[in-house]
């Protein structure tokens, strides 16, 4: 299995900013708004923190959550009342929606059961904002799925407890691109600690009818997300608490399976290997001629970064790409990436307490070897009838 320097290669050596968030807390999670970048601190602050973009001087705190901040991401719409908001979920069983320009909660959804706080570990929000949804810890037998009409949030519309059996780690509502034709219901991605990928039609009441899709990992699922070809069509890709990375096709049939840690490059001029996975992005355009808009990006136990691709999935021959890394501007294991291709500046965040703004244009699209290939081609709501962005580090949160 290779790791080859892709032809547009690129190394940095220095961050172009830094800033220290107080108290040595971790960052957890990067996330940006229209005017600021946002970032997640560990316990015992627990709170959110906006950064000035252009110069990354902290410009407000918001107070967050009263216990570890499991999610952090910046959505477009939510429920046609908030434009571009910051979501964020956390142990204390709450799902916020944040107005960054008032630095209050706009939208608060709590999971209960029968009074009893249930933390949450994932959350996200649907492609046209009327359907918000949370993934809890297991507590007792059960872990579930839980779905809001932002609109009345006082109460979830459902509850699915028989998705998964164990903590919903990731939770991602697919959105089509453009090119797709709009499916019928919004389509949840959901990953858990049971080592199951699912797919589910959140628009229905009724559990059994919801599933449509289900993969087995066979470990620990710790993140998980989409990847598209370059029609738009989608499949997902997973990684495991033991630092294997899967790709998987709309049908959840897996394609291809491998420890992340083993592409690795070994020369007198430079040398990396990966110790984990901080993340996935999904590039605008995919780069060179590959098939596919995963990015992958990597981390070294010093604090080194990587951004890892590859042509295609469908063959397991093709080589992994290094595109670029960004080095020695942390100390210890990266927590969070976020990659702003507007502004070509990628922001890294971790154990050491440090958020790093880094110079990341996109590579420049020079074929790579071998014929591209399409990840699959099939409809996204190709539902069969008959059924069917550790690798968590032990992290401090």
């Amino acid at each position: 299995m290779s790791l080859v320097d892709a032809p547009s290669y690129r190394g940095s050596t220095a961050p172009a900013r830094s800033i220290n968030l107080q108290g040595e807390a971790y960052v957890l999670s990067i996330a940006s708004s229209p005017s600021y970048y946002a970032a997640s601190a560990s316990s015992p602050s627990n709170a959110i923190h906006l950064f000035d973009k252009a110069r990354l001087q902290n410009a407000q705190t918001l107070a967050g959550h009263e216990s570890s901040i499991t999610t952090l991401r910046s959505v477009p719409n939510v429920a046609n009342a908030v434009t571009h908001a910051l979501l964020s979920s956390g142990k204390d069983g709450a799902v916020k929606v944040w107005d960054e320009r008032a630095g209050s909660v706009a939208l608060r959804m709590t999971a209960s059961t029968a009074g009893t706080t249930r933390g949450l570990l994932s959350c996200d929000v649907s492609a046209d904002g009327m359907t918000i949804a949370a993934g809890t810890e297991l507590q007792g037998d059960d872990a579930s799925i839980l779905y809001w009409d932002p609109r009345s949030p006082a109460a979830p519309l459902r509850v699915h407890s028989s998705t998964h059996s164990d903590d919903i780690t990731a939770l991602h509502f697919f959105r089509p691109a453009a090119s797709v034709i709009p499916q019928s219901g919004n389509v949840l991605l959901s990953a858990s600690s049971d080592g199951l990928l699912c797919t589910s039609n959140a628009d229905e009441d009724d559990e059994d009818e919801a599933g449509l899709h289900v993969g087995n990992f066979g470990c620990s699922v710790a993140q998980a997300g989409w990847l598209h070809d370059r029609a738009g069509r989608p499949a997902a890709w997973a990684s495991s608490d033991m630092e294997t990375f899967s790709v998987w096709t709309t049908e959840l049939d897996r394609i291809q399976d491998v420890d992340i840690r083993q592409p690795s490059v070994h020369r007198q001029d430079m040398t990396w290997v990966t110790d984990y996975l901080i993340g996935c992005h999904n590039v605008s355009d995919p780069i060179g001629d590959a098939d596919n808009d995963l990015c992958i990006f990597a981390g070294s136990n010093e604090g080194d970064i990587a951004l890892i691709t590859k042509s295609t999935f469908s063959d397991p021959n093709a080589p992994w790409l290094l595109q670029h890394t960004w080095c020695t501007g942390h100390v210890g294991v990266v927590r969070a990436v976020l990659w702003d291709e507007r502004n070509n500046l990628l922001l890294t965040g971790g154990e050491d307490s440090k958020l790093n703004v880094w110079a990341a244009q996109q590579p420049q699209p020079v074929a790579s070897p071998g014929k591209a290939k399409r990840i699959n081609d099939v409809d996204p709501m190709d539902v069969d009838e008959d059924g069917d962005i550790s690798a968590r580090k032990k992290r401090r949160v």
